[in-house]
């Protein structure tokens, strides 16, 4: 009788585990089927929103009659009044007069209202567009830098005046390098 009850438990913990690995395999088609439709719906959406963001950003380059260049990173850039000193250089400390506006117009932060702003080169802490922008510059030159949201605050924006998704303008002046 124990012979039969082993032979009979045996014979079921193997169903189980066919059927558990069967079930197991579907669960996995499905997730991956799942994670791709996810993904893809993703990519889309992101596809529209960068159309978007960039539509926008052309509309204030037009109402503002502003002549820019593109980088490959997408960022835009003037330099509206050349200065005459150094070539920056990745490690120099630059130091900025700025202005921070939303493609509204709107001003959300000036070295007006705050200290002018003053970071090393290549060491980041900043935007990665006013990094990229900065290395375009001669101490003196006066620019206008127009970020997309991945070169300036990203998704999240920054938790204070700048809100999500957010393409900034930054009018600079490089009044020093250190």
């Amino acid at each position: 009788m124990i012979k039969t009850k082993t032979k009979y438990l045996i014979i079921v913990c193997f169903a189980f585990l066919s059927f558990a690995c069967n079930d197991n395999d579907n669960r996995q088609e499905y997730r991956h089927t799942d994670r791709q439709e996810v993904r893809e719906v993703l990519e889309k959406t992101n596809v529209r929103l960068l159309a978007a963001e960039d539509q926008e950003i052309e509309d204030f380059i037009k109402r503002h009659g502003l002549e820019v260049k593109e980088t490959g990173s997408g960022l835009r850039y003037s330099i509206v009044e050349e200065g005459d000193g150094e070539k920056t250089q990745h490690g120099m400390t630059a130091v900025l007069n700025y202005r921070i506006r939303l493609l509204t117009g709107d001003v959300v932060y000036s070295s007006d209202e705050d200290d002018p702003k003053e970071f090393r080169i290549g060491r980041g802490g900043v935007e990665s567009g006013l990094e990229e922008g900065i290395m375009l510059l001669n101490k003196g030159d006066k620019a206008i830098f127009i970020m997309p949201a991945h070169l300036a605050h990203g998704f999240p924006g920054d938790g204070v005046k700048i809100p999500k998704r957010a393409a900034i303008v930054y009018d600079v002046e490089l009044i020093d390098l250190k």
